[in-house]
């Protein structure tokens, strides 16, 4: 991939990539993608039937004749209906490795038996998505455009007449709101949001933002730093629009904040540092980007990184800057920060 590709984005490209933190949507799109073909299953989900209808966060009702079963999904969303018991058949964003594994997008699905229509950003085969007799798709949104997370600039308008759209929006909100509009969406395809798993998966969440809340609070002197890396450069998140920055914030977490000026060129987003400068911020916990298509602190080779107090702490955990939007996925993520700090040396 060109470092002209990396630093060079469209508008919609910078929202969409920073609203993930870092350009890790444009550096999957350099990747290899596997996408398997395979029958649809419009049975999949029969628990309901009769007339259905749906108000998504672009203020969009769709209605159909029937619970849809013929679902196609942003495979995070596919995720998350997947621990509500809706079983998604056909999926579009990064749901296997380039070694066949399930990326870690994919949650609990069985990503071999998933009709895979892009694996990678700008990739939807549009033909194989008509073959499959869509009655739905649904996506994320990270702007107030309500731009479906990654449907193709050139070919969503060919995507458009093929099936109606839901998306959930995941911009400038913080976490329990999308979780409730997902968890409102899954119930009207049939979910049993009054079972005992989901009850309890909901529960829980309650609970682990509270440890968190606690955590910040008897600790506010640990200072967090939201971080994605790449080849060239490592971007830090300001807490402004992405789901789990914003909560974690409002629940009292200590985050490093770059000026609105450095977040200027990403619309708002984060600040790109090269990594001469990645110690440009003082941090005790440092919490990277997850996906696979960044790059993992255990392979940053970068000495100015490895020099990091917080580093040579060990005090880095995993962020998931597209979180699954079920409570049972993301409870860890505000566990996992609330024992973070609770443990931190005081070291930046």
């Amino acid at each position: 991939m060109s470092n002209a590709r990396a630093t060079h984005l469209t508008r919609r490209g910078v929202l969409a990539a920073g609203g993930a933190l870092g350009l890790g949507a444009v550096l999957a799109a350099c990747g290899d993608g596997d996408e398997k073909s395979a029958g649809s299953d419009k049975d999949a989900n029969p628990a309901k039937s009769g007339p259905w209808s749906f108000e998504d966060d672009r203020g969009t009702t769709v209605k159909l004749d029937k619970v849809p079963t013929a679902i196609v999904a942003f495979t995070g969303v596919a995720a998350a209906l997947y621990d509500y018991g809706i079983e998604v058949k056909g999926v579009f964003g990064p749901t296997k490795t380039p070694d066949g594994k399930a990326d870690v997008q994919a949650g609990d699905m069985d990503v071999s038996k998933l009709t895979i229509f892009g694996n990678k950003f700008d990739s939807f085969n549009v033909e194989q998505y008509a073959a499959f007799g869509p009655e739905v798709l649904i996506s994320t949104t990270f702007d107030d455009a309500g731009t479906l997370w990654y449907v193709p600039e050139a070919s969503k308008d060919k995507i458009a007449k093929l099936a109606p759209s839901v998306a959930v929006s995941v911009y400038d909100r913080q976490m329990p709101e999308p979780l409730q509009r997902m968890a409102e969406l899954a119930e009207s395809l049939g979910a049993d949001m009054k079972s005992a798993k989901v009850v309890e998966a909901k529960k829980k969440f309650e609970a682990a933002a509270e440890r968190l809340r606690k955590a910040a609070k008897a600790r506010p002197e640990i200072r967090v730093m939201a971080g994605s890396a790449a080849q060239d450069v490592f971007y830090v998140s300001g807490s402004n629009f992405s789901i789990d920055l914003e909560y974690f914030k409002a629940l009292g977490v200590n985050l490093v904040e770059p000026s609105e000026e450095a977040k200027k060129p990403t619309g708002g987003w984060f600040e790109t540092l090269s990594w001469e400068n990645v110690d440009k911020y003082p941090a005790d916990v440092i919490i990277m980007d997850d996906r696979a298509s960044t790059i993992q602190p255990a392979d940053i080779t970068e000495a100015t990184w490895k020099k990091l107090p917080a580093v040579k702490a060990g005090q880095v955990i995993a962020r998931s800057p597209e979180p699954i939007l079920s409570y049972d996925k993301c409870t860890p993520l505000l566990d996992n920060l609330a024992e973070a700090i609770e443990k931190a040396k005081k070291v930046g």
